[in-house]
């Protein structure tokens, strides 16, 4: 049991599983916010250096974290671990292999099909196998968002992002 938890009274057995998480989430977070202070900034002046995007990459998701943890669920450890009975193509197992596959699929077809369109089926993809059924607000919003970071990315941090098929 981690020294923290112990001086404070709390009992690993009495944590729900968002707050087991949190922790797991936090650490992590801590050790990758540790390492991005330690990223060395270059010689020359930039309004946007290296270690800017890992830095708030880092501190979001500690932040994130300690949300979680203080997030009120109302159902203990029991009953969250219990499988929910339902078609095996949705089981927890197979969502994470879905999603992993998508990612891999993602990884090999960023290059020739480009930054936009592959991010815009991954998001678009993802989200309507986890159930959201607004197909036209789903790939409005995966488009958005894509062509957002897309143009952050490429024409406000100068990051060259494949283009793949489309012309820019």
């Amino acid at each position: 049991m981690p020294a923290a938890l112990r001086q404070t009274g709390i009992s690993m057995q009495k944590l729900n599983l968002n707050q087991r998480l949190a922790i797991i989430i936090g650490l992590l977070a801590a050790g990758y916010v540790w390492m991005a202070f330690h990223i060395p900034t270059f010689p020359l002046p930039r309004p946007v250096d290296s270690e800017l995007f890992p830095k708030v990459l880092g501190l979001s998701l500690l932040i994130l974290a300690v949300l979680l943890f203080f997030e009120k669920t109302g159902q203990p450890v029991e009953e969250e671990t219990q499988a929910q009975p339902g078609p095996f193509f949705f089981s927890p197992p197979m969502r994470v292999t879905v999603t992993s596959v998508a990612i891999a699929g993602y990884a090999f077809l960023l290059q020739p099909l480009g930054f936009v369109l592959a991010s815009t089926g991954l998001c678009f993809g993802l989200a309507s196998y986890y159930g959201y059924r607004h197909h036209l607000i789903n790939l409005a919003v995966s488009t958005g968002v894509v062509l957002s970071l897309y143009l952050l990315m490429s024409y406000v941090m100068d990051v060259h992002l494949p283009s793949g098929v489309l012309p820019f």
